[in-house]
């Protein structure tokens, strides 16, 4: 038999986000990324085939496979075995890793990664050639001793961050979960441990440790509550329902007595499918077929709430569970700047070979054309010999020359980039005191591109907003009442203010006479009784279920909106309490009163309301209903008294970002009801098409309203989130937010959160096929272009659904719909399942040259934080995965400005400078040598001592770059702050070019030709010392080696942009040290026979006036150029960060005409249209079209006979 969906009443009751069926959630046709590892979904299964029963050990076992092996995609259907435990051990644990290395993997991953950098493979080629006999003018393990440090020190940091991520792997496996055993006891069994075909027991607030069948639960019908938003960003509860024929099992040894088999779909990413069948034996031995669908299925990552317990089987465990299946691997990532830097060794190596072949090419025309003049050299003339000698001279000459590419850089950049990840880690100003959380940069390796982001993809739930819904205004009868009221709003001499909510108490506190005519009342009178009537109705109008614990009622709503409103009502006198499958009790004035629920007439996206029909305590029949103001203006009586206030606070309320609802009731007699209630009834048991039934039975009755007033609930946003997105878009980044929320609330958390402005033109694809997807976004482009070509240039935002998305991203349409969102200012894509998110985030990153950062919070992030390049997590709220897997964690959005503002410019800056001044110092020192070789008879003579030469870069210059690296500010965080526009220069790469790499390179040409020319000319002919010796080559050799060391540390200089204790510890120290250091070598190394060539030199070197006069005379002549040129460009052609770090030096003020007040009042105006055009309305319930499921969920309930609910022991 072949399993189907269980069309149990209450399946699938909050909507599937447009994602539903496996064509959502596998790849679209025709991608294929190479850092994709996401496994397709499968198809139904075909005919079952044979289980497989034979016992096996396992600890954690997980299927082995070669990196380059693809994944065997499994077919057929998975038997699970009901309580026996080893006919299930063939399958894979619940051991999760989201670990980059393990113990085997490590060395071949590390090694790979890191020879994948051109340097550490040439210094590798190096150190090989060093050691062939004969070959190396200097010593054999110069450049395999610095390898092997920078090597230790990558390694060291990759150990320590992935530590980091075992130890989070540790604590999820580690976490506890209540597992049945054979004797009808729990036992605590570690997630790991859970094995397929385990039956779990959970309780309110547990996380689902495993993909598992809910059998039976606590609640009427085997009902159970779950929340996803770890895994679609949804915050309503979801409900899920366990099979009519499992209901009964609630003890534990009613579970034990199950025998037979679960057969199951192979698992698959596919988070809204599931098809399964339980084939059960009964105890007379009469087989039972149990349809399971995604109704039963509780998915990992998930959080059970408000349901005392569940028992549940598991059937997909570890990284077969759904929500593992829907992350991609952790990808090795790489940095713009590293793959530049890649790039331009390439570049010095070419030139290296070239001065080698140079070189050598000189030494072959010595050896061939010169050999008779040169007879004291014993030169071989054998062909063989000299074609012999030809290789060994290249290789001689590459070895002379390796130190062009500087082998210090790499360690050096990682060393700054780790002290850089650091200063993220310590800075207080990202540190959130609440949940006693700082910042945690894990992958330290990418911290300059936190200072080229042009896109940043956001998460909404838990990311942008807080995913609490709070009650924060009303207007009733016309006027409008809040917690706290604004002087500004209070009106003068209190007429037509806003009023308190105790103002609010007062009114439905007092009394009315109960037979008094509406038409007849007072004014008084009549806002009394619209203020009870309009609280009665959110007391008394909404599918919410209280349940009290530890003296507490807490509301179960499947909308967070549902519970605000009664919670709402609660805080202004009306107590809902109770509910019974067919009335509803409410506390009002300390007594409690009955209401009668007859009808609900349920909430869908096309109805956009909520109707009940009740009878009250005084027996008269009313219809309430709350909606969007669109729908419920439209169906009101003629002669409303307060429609145009209501419109006003209305227009208030959206200005703020609050989601809005209209409240109206009307009274129904008692033979209008009658009537009504036939056609109510057939509707409900129509067949097909019920659900257009039941909204035309609803239209019937939903007509001549009375407009009672309305409500203001806000979405919390996270605190400044909306300043955040502001000054993101000034610094020219671009803000896209994903979310699996629905399109209306995603539309309104936008214009809360200033992502989309008032002024912004909204182009909303919301199409049911690929066809009108296609006609759609061809028909917008062009429309856009053409007013783009006729220089009108609007501000557009793209708001596209799961449904239209999945085919907007088909290799057909991906470029097309690329192109329309690349046009937009704002980009939100709604009901996106977690692949789509990656997918999304993919397009761009292939299409476009642009750094991506994406940010989230759930595990329905995780696969978008790993598809970017800089992924962010947001970190300190349980059992919230994305941190974990995400390069940096931060505890709150708002600190993504500083985040990128400041530490990513800074970084960027930095490491642009360190680069490019290694590169300098280096071809500076040994490019002497080349120039040498002309002197030498390309001989492959060393200028300076080897040793010596090796310190230069690892002890005499390596504190220069670092302290530019770690601690320069090009402009202070306060400045970065103020202008946000300085970003751009990131974006740009403005200071790592090709033109500025070249640039930097002629320039250390040109340091190196003058300082060798003039030692050359100073020491012409050797000079001749006062003892009458000459001074000899190491003499020479040493003060051009102090002369470059001086005129390198000089530009370290110039090019500070900001002097600390450091920098002065780093660049006149490193000088300082050189000359105390090097004459205690040179007496020490001769001494122990380490090295001879200094032998006798100090007393002679250091004693000597030309030697001091050199060390002088060619630094400044070689600097005064560079420093010429600074004050050039920076007085004549500034660029923006100079002029800006001119009014930070002199602390001008900045003079900008501030009109803010002007601008607050434009921006009403304009915000007060837009709104009276897209007004957010919030959501009374999960939709289900046509299945009436919240009214049969709430006839389930009968909350006074809570302690007659199964223990579940």
């Amino acid at each position: 038999m072949q399993s189907k969906e269980s069309g149990l009443p209450l399946t699938h009751s909050a909507v599937p986000p447009a994602g539903t069926g496996p064509s959502t959630t596998s790849l679209p046709q025709g991608w294929n990324f190479d850092d994709d590892d996401i496994p397709v979904p499968n198809q139904p299964p075909p005919p079952r085939s044979t289980p497989k029963t034979k016992p096996r050990t396992r600890l954690f076992k997980r299927k082995w496979r070669w990196p380059w092996q693809k994944e065997q995609v499994l077919e057929g259907e998975r038997i699970i075995a009901l309580n026996n435990e080893t006919a299930n051990a063939d399958f894979v644990s619940n051991y999760v890793s989201t670990s980059k290395y393990n113990a085997a993997t490590f060395v071949p991953k590390f090694l790979t990664e890191q020879f994948s950098k051109y340097a550490n493979l040439f210094f590798l080629f190096t150190a090989c050639i060093q050691q062939i006999p004969g070959v190396s003018p200097t010593n054999q393990w110069t450049t395999i001793a610095p390898l092997s440090v920078v090597l230790l020190a990558s390694a060291f940091k990759e150990v320590q961050e992935d530590l980091k991520r075992h130890q989070s792997d540790s604590e999820l496996n580690s976490r506890k979960a209540k597992v049945l055993m054979q004797d009808g006891t729990f036992q605590d069994k570690r997630w790991q441990d859970i094995s397929v075909g385990d039956v779990v027991r959970l309780e309110s607030d547990d996380f689902i440790p495993a993909d598992l069948i809910l059998i039976s639960s606590s609640e009427p019908e085997g009902l159970c509550y779950i929340e996803t938003s770890n895994l679609d960003g949804e915050t309503n509860l979801k409900i899920k329902q366990a099979s009519p024929q499992t209901v009964s099992l609630t003890s534990p040894h009613g579970v034990l007595a199950l025998h037979g088999n679960l057969r199951s779909e192979q698992p698959n990413n596919s988070l809204y499918t599931y098809e399964g069948t339980l084939d059960l034996t009964t105890a007379g031995g009469i087989p039972r077929q149990v349809p399971l669908g995604p109704d039963q299925l509780l998915l990992r990552g998930a959080q059970i709430r408000n349901t005392p317990w569940v028992y549940g089987i598991a059937v997909f465990t570890g990284h077969e569970t759904k929500l593992m299946r829907n992350a991609t691997a952790a990808p090795i990532k790489r940095t713009a700047v590293e793959r530049q830097v890649n790039v331009q060794i390439v570049f010095l190596f070419i030139l290296l070979l070239a001065l080698s072949i140079g070189s050598t090419i000189g030494s072959s025309i010595r050896t061939w054309f010169f050999s008779n003049q040169q007879w004291y050299l014993l030169e071989s003339t054998a062909i063989s010999d000299r074609a012999k000698g030809f290789i060994e001279d290249i290789l001689t000459f590459i070895i002379l020359y390796n130190n062009l590419i500087p082998i210090s850089l790499i360690v050096t950049m990682e060393v700054v980039k780790f002290q850089q990840a650091q200063l993220i880690n310590s800075d207080l100003d990202m540190y959130y005191e609440k949940t006693d959380t700082p910042a945690l940069c894990r992958t330290s390796s990418l911290v300059e591109e936190l200072g080229q982001i042009e896109y940043v993809f956001s998460d909404k739930t838990g990311t942008l907003t807080r995913n609490e819904m709070e009650f924060r205004c009303c207007s009733i009868a016309g006027v409008a009442y809040a917690e706290e009221v604004d002087d500004n709003k209070r009106g003068e001499d209190g007429k037509d203010g806003w009023k308190t909510f105790d103002q609010l108490r007062q009114v439905a506190s007092s009394t009315v006479n109960p037979f008094l005519d509406a038409s007849s009342a007072s004014a008084g009178d009549r806002e009394t009784m619209a203020v009870n009537e309009f609280l009665t109705l959110l007391a008394v109008c909404h599918t919410v279920i209280p349940e009290v614990r530890d003296g507490k009622t807490i509301f179960q709503a499947s909308s967070p909106d549902e519970a605000a409103l009664v919670a709402g009502a609660e805080l202004l006198g009306y107590q809902f309490h109770t509910r019974k499958p067919r009335s509803v009790f409410v506390n009002i004035q300390g007594r409690s009163q009955e209401f009668e629920i007859l009808n609900v007439c349920e909430f869908n996206s096309t109805r956009k309301r909520m109707s009940t029909v009740v009878r009250g305590p005084d027996k008269k029949i009313k219809l309430y209903c709350k909606g969007a103001d669109t729908v419920i203006l439209e169906r009101l009586a003629k002669n409303q008294p307060y429609t145009e206030k209501t419109l006003v606070h209305l227009e208030d309320y959206a200005t703020e970002g609050l989601r809005t609802l209209c409240i109206a009731y009307r009274d129904i007699s008692d033979a209008e009801y009658r009537e009504w209630s036939t056609v109510y009834d057939q509707a409900t048991q129509t067949i097909n098409g019920r659900g257009e039934a039941l909204d035309r039975a609803a239209e019937m009755i939903e007509k001549d309203m009375f407009l009672l007033g309305a409500t203001a609930i806000e979405d919390k946003l996270q605190e400044g989130v909306p300043d955040t997105i502001h000054t993101l878009q000034q610094a020219g980044i671009k803000v896209w937010v994903l979310t699996g929320d629905r399109q209306e609330t995603a539309i309104n958390i936008g214009m809360s959160c200033r992502l989309i402005s008032e002024s912004m033109n909204l182009v909303i694809v919301n199409e049911e096929t690929a066809q009108a997807t296609q006609e759609f976004l061809h028909k917008r482009l062009n429309a856009i272009k053409s007013q783009r070509n006729s220089g009108e240039l609007e501000d557009l935002a793209l708001i596209i659904d799961g449904k239209s998305l999945t085919f907007a991203l088909e290799k057909e349409l991906s470029k097309t719909f690329l192109e329309l969102a690349i046009m937009c200012k704002a980009v939100i894509c709604c009901r996106v399942s977690p692949l789509q998110k990656a997918l999304v985030v993919k397009l761009v990153k292939k299409n476009q040259k642009s750094i991506l950062l994406a940010i989230g919070d759930g595990a329905n992030d995780v696969s978008m934080i790993q598809a970017a390049h800089v992924g962010v997590g947001i970190s300190g709220v349980e059992g919230l995965q994305a941190a974990r897997s995400a390069d940096v964690a931060i505890s709150q959005f708002r600190y993504l400005k500083k985040l990128l503002l400041v530490h990513g410019a800074w970084s960027y800056r930095r490491l642009s400078k360190l680069i490019l001044y290694s590169f300098y110092k280096n071809i500076v020192l040994y490019m002497t040598q080349f120039w040498f070789s002309f002197f030498n008879n390309f001989s492959g003579q060393i200028a300076f001592e080897s040793w010596t030469l090796s310190l230069y870069n690892v002890v005499f210059t390596v504190l220069p770059p670092l302290v530019i690296g770690v601690f320069d500010q090009f402009v202070s965080a306060r400045i970065l702050d103020r202008y946000p526009q300085l970003y751009m220069l990131g974006q740009k790469n403005t200071f790592f070019t090709k033109t500025a790499f070249w640039l930097w390179i002629a320039n250390a040409l040109y340091h190196s030709i003058i300082t060798f020319g003039f030692s050359i000319i100073l020491f012409w002919g050797d000079l001749k010392q006062a003892t009458g010796y000459d001074t000899g080559h190491w003499f020479w050799g040493t003060t051009l080696y102090l002369a470059t060391l001086l005129t390198v540390l000089g530009k370290a200089a110039l090019i500070s942009d900001i002097w600390t204790k450091y920098t002065v510890a780093a660049i006149p120290g490193s000088f300082i040290f050189t000359m105390l250091f090097l004459p205690l070598y040179a007496v020490v190394a001769p001494a122990i026979g380490f090295s001879t060539e200094y032998y006798g030199i100090v007393p002679r070197l250091w004693t000597d006036a030309v030697f001091y006069f050199t060390l002088i005379l060619v630094p400044i002549f070689c600097l005064s150029r560079d420093f010429v040129w600074k004050y050039y460009r920076r007085t004549y052609h500034p660029l923006s960060y100079h002029i800006i770090q001119e009014l930070q030096k002199y602390n001008i003020p900045d003079y900008r005409p501030r009109q803010e007040q002007f601008q607050k009042a434009i921006k009403k105006v304009r915000a007060t249209q837009r709104m009276r055009r897209n007004r957010g309305f919030a959501f009374s319930q999960t939709e289900n079209v046509g299945r009436n499921d919240q009214a049969r969920l709430i006839r389930a309930y009968d909350t006074t006979k809570s302690n007659a609910k199964p223990s579940g022991y």
